[in-house]
């Protein structure tokens, strides 16, 4: 029975962290601040490499998501 607790306890840290992540937005904050709290929510939710940025990008501001992608080469991480 404990270790289907904690099988489940897993999940649902998972779920809630992935949760946090979609509610992340850019809105008012610099870049900078941002980018901490997107980390912050990111921490062991399941996404990593490619759908992470892709995450990430979704939630910046729109204007600074434009220029990011019109760059020659866009970012492929959140460094």
């Amino acid at each position: 029975m404990l270790k289907l607790k904690k099988k489940f306890s897993v999940e649902d840290e998972k779920l809630v962290k992935v949760a946090e992540l979609k509610k992340v937005e850019q809105e008012g904050r610099t870049m900078e601040k941002f980018v901490q709290k997107f980390r912050r929510a990111a921490r062991k939710n399941g996404y990593e490499g490619r759908p992470l940025v892709e995450k990430f990008k979704r939630r910046i501001n729109r204007v600074i998501r434009r220029k990011l992608m019109e760059k020659e080469r866009p970012p492929t991480s959140t460094e």
